[in-house]
């Protein structure tokens, strides 16, 4: 007699092969009707259980389902992005939210005006060198372009090259700003006395076009790794946030330059200025905000490098007002002849620039010739026929008083 398992009662599970319940029914194994009747065992897990319920399924080989538990159990669990990025060693910091010295909403506000005030300061540095190009070279738009140029080229290559620093993003923006600043401050400094020296500064400018706009790159990738920190958003919200920062603190930075850094400060001490307000806002914003990111000895190293260039900048403005004048007086040296016909030619800037321009269109052409020696023989000319009618010869050689 056949039970209902389709074994036969009293057979063991090695005894002789199985026998089929019913005609047309394929045999049913003993360790599977047996395996049914037990169930899966205790803490077999997640592959077992799939074996046991590939068993239960009746006319199923029991390899087959005990193949399909072993490939399920050994299935590796899927990891997290951030687990990922941690074994890579890319991972960046963990979100600080709730450990801010202020509100969640009040450390983004400062964040973005972090943003806000370097864009500013970067924008400074910019117009400085092209300031400086024009009163020292001359050919404006030309050294415009080139400079405009070079810096955007480099802020693409330190955006690539600040994506090593985002595990630390904290201490590397803060350590960055004083960079920065050190640079961008001294800059015009740099290529005053350069211009003393050598007479020649077009080298020096393009390097510090590149080293800023460098420096320039690598600010935003920084922040935005900083922000999101603070509170997750999506990275579209995210990077208009920090965009528009930007672009409204370059509005601010570009207005400034003209109508207040330089008419009251000149070019020499407008970068310095400019660059002790960006050490204090990169320098502040860190250790203050992100102070729970930094170590004893990173915590050390910013203070100190951010005191130094702030002290380094302040020192400077003393040999401001020397060098500016050496500088220009050297420029006011220069042949006239040199210089004359160029665009935006040194010294030439103002109401000198118009006074030169009036006279040679006083002077006119000479035997269908425009050039710049005749002019400058003529203005003699001037001078002298104006000696002459002061005392009291009337200038054309006298050719009034014979009429």
């Amino acid at each position: 007699m056949i039970d209902s398992t389709g074994t036969a009662p009293g057979s063991a599970a090695g005894g002789p092969p199985p026998v089929a319940a019913a005609a047309g029914r394929p045999p049913v194994p003993a360790a599977v009707g047996s395996a049914a009747r037990e169930g899966p065992p205790v803490g077999s897990g997640t592959g077992a259980g799939v074996g046991a319920s590939a068993g239960t399924g009746g006319p199923t080989d029991a390899s087959a389902g005990s193949a399909a538990g072993t490939a399920a159990g050994s299935l590796p669990a899927a990891r997290s992005p951030e687990a990922d990025a941690a074994v890579d060693g890319s991972a960046p910091e963990p979100p600080l939210s709730g450990r801010l010295p202020v509100a969640d909403g009040t450390g983004r506000f400062l964040v973005l005006l972090a943003v806000f005030v370097c864009a500013a300061c970067g924008l400074v540095y910019e117009l400085t060198l092209i300031a400086v190009a024009d009163h020292l070279v001359g050919d404006t738009v030309t050294q415009t372009s080139v400079v405009l140029s070079f810096m955007v080229f480099a802020m693409g290559i330190g955006s690539l090259a600040a994506k090593r620093l985002r595990t630390r993003a904290s201490l590397g923006f803060g350590l960055l700003e004083a960079a920065l600043a050190l640079v961008g401050g001294t800059s015009t400094l740099v290529l005053f006395a350069v211009q003393l020296w050598f007479g020649e500064i077009r080298p020096v400018l393009f390097a510090f076009a590149l080293v800023i706009g460098f420096l320039i790159g690598m600010e935003m990738p920084l922040l935005m790794t900083l922000i999101q920190r603070i509170r997750r958003q999506d990275a579209g919200g995210a990077v208009a946030d920090l965009s528009a920062a930007d672009y409204v603190g370059a509005l601010l930075g570009g207005l400034a330059f003209p109508f207040l850094l330089l008419p009251h400060l000149g070019r020499l001490n407008a970068a310095l200025l400019t660059g002790v307000v960006n050490a204090v806002a990169g320098g502040a914003v860190v250790l203050w905000l992100f102070h729970r990111d930094l170590t004893r000895r990173g915590r050390a190293l910013l203070v100190t490098v951010s005191a130094a260039v702030v002290v380094a900048l302040a020192a400077s403005v003393t040999l401001g007002a020397s060098l500016d004048e050496a500088v220009n007086r050297s420029v006011e040296r220069a042949d006239p002849a040199d210089r004359a016909g160029e665009p935006g030619a040194p010294g030439e800037t103002g109401a000198g620039a118009a006074a030169g321009t009036a006279g040679a269109r006083e002077a006119g052409p000479v035997d269908g010739e425009d050039a710049p020696g005749q002019v400058d023989h003529r203005a003699e000319r001037r001078v002298e026929d104006r000696e002459d009618q002061r005392d009291g010869a009337p200038a054309g050689g006298g050719a009034d008083e014979e009429e």
